[in-house]
């Protein structure tokens, strides 16, 4: 009997300390990026993320970016045109497709928006078809993440063959 009696105080113990230590360990950020494709249709065909959760810290997450030319127009064929980053809307989301979710961390999460950052401040003209579009963004973001990329990819102007090329190249994305 009295070795019930300790037993069940050192069981008691250690849940109370699992309780304690759990209380003290800083929350973990539960951010998810979903990488996306929208085909050529009625819109250039376009490459970009969406990211929902909550970072440790509490601050609530439900943004998405994507790097695009200010006006589509002829001139993007013929050289540099001023681009920027911009989140699509609802209706362009649900028109598009998902290729692929990711959770991140607070830290990997900083880092996504430092690539934000770093693209929204590129000089003008900053948009080029064949050298910084919405390819070459996603890109520099899944690089942000550790994530594999192939650098001679002949998917810079593919959206959609891009992000299946990333996830052949990451077979534990889905």
């Amino acid at each position: 009997m009295n070795f019930n009696i300790v037993k069940l105080l050192k069981l008691f113990g250690l849940s109370l300390l699992l309780s304690i230590s759990a209380l003290a360990s800083p929350a973990q950020a539960e951010v998810s990026v979903t990488f996306y494709s929208h085909d050529f249709g009625k819109n250039f065909p376009h490459a970009f993320f969406i990211a929902k959760g909550e970072t440790a810290d509490g601050q609530k997450v439900d943004t998405g970016f994507g790097f695009t030319a200010i006006n589509v127009s002829p001139g993007i064929l013929f050289g540099s045109v001023k681009g920027h980053v911009k989140a699509p809307s609802a209706e362009y989301i649900a028109s598009s497709n998902p290729h692929f979710t990711v959770t991140l961390d607070d830290k990997k999460y900083r880092e996504l928006l430092l690539v934000v950052k770093k693209w929204r401040e590129i000089p003008q003209k900053s948009y080029s078809l064949n050298k910084r579009n919405c390819v070459h963004f996603i890109n520099d973001v899944i690089k942000a993440l550790d994530l594999k990329t192939n650098l001679k990819t002949a998917n810079w102007k593919k959206p959609r063959s891009f992000m299946e090329e990333v996830m052949k190249l990451n077979p534990f994305l889905k």
